[in-house]
């Protein structure tokens, strides 16, 4: 059965970091391009980040460039997302979600293109 599991989330003040993880079982992650998502209260979910299953090229939403960082260890089946100089805005549930083919060059953050999610870890911004 596939499965992601993200965890790390939780309280941070603004400028802080915090290091999310998308850890994978019953498939091995490294074949899959995966990609960071958020969801606030009455909002829609949006893309921040995906990294594709071959070459590691990234892509960002511009609300995380120069602030967020995609990574993947292969050895540990995990994928992260490191998230520093936080903001309020930053607020939100955050998922990872997981797609086999096909295997573009830049991979999309439309959430509507992956196929297998997490459940998701809760990250709040507040003083």
């Amino acid at each position: 059965q596939l499965q992601l599991v993200e965890s790390g989330g939780g309280l941070v003040q603004p400028g802080g970091s915090l290091r999310l993880s998308c850890a994978a079982s019953g498939f091995t992650l490294e074949n899959y391009a995966i990609g960071w998502f958020r969801q606030a209260p009455g909002k829609e979910r949006e893309g921040v980040s995906s990294i594709s299953s071959r070459t590691g090229t990234t892509n960002y939403a511009d609300s995380a460039k120069g602030r967020f960082t995609i990574s993947r260890d292969n050895a540990k089946n995990t994928v992260y997302l490191q998230l520093n100089s936080v903001k309020p805005e930053d607020t939100a549930a955050y998922y990872c979600a997981a797609r086999m083919f096909p295997v573009p060059a830049r991979v999309p953050l439309g959430p509507t293109w992956y196929n297998y999610w997490g459940q998701g870890t809760q990250v709040t911004v507040s003083s």
